[in-house]
């Protein structure tokens, strides 16, 4: 079964630095929706990445409407993040459209980097029913001492936390776990072996694969 198709639009931002329009593409499930996904990419990738359209494709013939989208910084064409505020301006205006666009429950999600600024956005105000990171990272590879979770336990919402466990950005497990366990609502859904991207050690798959792969995880934390 193939999904339903996806229409491309732009969306306006407005950035502390000044307005800007960012690439989106929204894709209705039809009738009887059981919710909107908005899909963030990672530091790296924009959204037409091939883990992000089949995670996209896959959760749609789930039930759910979704709507993937362009950071700034990889709409000017830059490699590297913006400000942590352009990403957060960003969030606000997408999950506005998808607002409009969309129908039922609103869920932030995102891979990596766009899941974190995903959860500083829902712990600065942004509203959204539920929080899905796509591999979260807790701190650079190898440098557990810095943690990047301060603000996860202001976060009242439910929160998904797909994490292969060989991800280095969340090693050692047991300091993950105990971040997980001081938030108000959330759960850890493990891709045995999966490591940052989920790919598994010995099990080479494509990248649209095993984003569609974790559609029926994502899909049961909202039954």
């Amino acid at each position: 079964m193939n999904a339903p198709a996806e229409t491309h639009l732009s969306i306006a931002v407005a950035l502390p630095s000044g307005d800007a329009t960012v690439s989106a593409a929204f894709g209705a499930a039809g009738s009887g929706a059981r919710g909107t996904i908005v899909i963030a990419h990672g530091a790296g990738a924009g959204m037409d990445h091939p883990f992000l359209t089949g995670f996209a494709d896959a959760i749609r013939l789930e039930g759910f409407s979704t709507m993937r989208f362009n950071f700034p910084y990889r709409e000017a064409g830059r490699r590297m993040p913006g400000p942590a505020a352009h990403a957060i301006a960003t969030w606000r205006a997408v999950m506005d459209r998808a607002r409009e666009l969309g129908s039922g429950p609103l869920i932030a999600c995102g891979k990596s980097y766009g899941g974190r600024m995903a959860s500083m956005a829902v712990a600065e105000g942004m509203d959204a029913d539920a929080l899905v990171y796509l591999g979260y990272p807790l701190h650079a590879p190898g440098k557990p001492e810095n943690p990047r979770a301060s603000h996860l336990p202001a976060i009242t919402v439910p929160q998904l936390f797909v994490e292969g466990s060989n991800d280095p950005f969340i090693q050692p497990l047991a300091q993950f776990e105990e971040v997980v366990a001081g938030c108000q609502d959330a759960q850890i859904a493990w891709i045995d072996g999966g490591g940052h991207t989920f790919e598994v050690k010995g099990h080479k798959r494509p990248a649209d694969e095993i984003g569609a792969s974790l559609a029926p995880v994502v899909a049961a934390f909202r039954r």
